[in-house]
């Protein structure tokens, strides 16, 4: 699977999802809601930037190909479920899409610790 790719086209999605709130949703939704539409742009980009960069690791050879896909399909899970319930709950305001969000947080944890020993696993001498 081409991770910098799928990782570039959310970065563009990270993109258009800060312009609709920015421009589309102000005076629209409450502060409330705002903020958590705002928490979900900051962490989708944060993490579509780890999809980008991740296969960059594999690709010089200090991450192996698998572990590589193992990170990136955890960033992209977390991606969707933490993001994903956080854009749903601040649009619709059905609280109990919050109820996703830490499902996303732990696989973005498990993300960034997978890639911590596979670095170190895998690094040269």
């Amino acid at each position: 699977m081409n991770w910098s790719a799928i990782g570039a086209a959310a970065l563009g999605l990270g993109v258009v999802a800060g312009a609709f709130g920015a421009h589309g949703l102000r005076g629209r939704l409450g502060e409330y809601s705002m903020n958590i539409y705002e928490r979900a742009v900051f962490y989708h980009f944060i993490h579509a930037l780890g999809l980008l960069v991740v296969p960059l690791f594999a690709r010089l050879d200090l991450l192996s190909s698998a572990g590589c896909g193992r990170v990136c399909a955890l960033l992209l899970a977390g991606l969707l479920l933490f993001s994903g319930s956080l854009y749903a709950l601040a649009l619709s305001g059905v609280r109990v899409l919050g109820a996703v969000t830490p499902f996303g947080g732990i696989a973005f944890i498990v993300a960034w610790v997978l890639l911590t020993i596979e670095l170190a696993r895998h690094s040269r001498p």
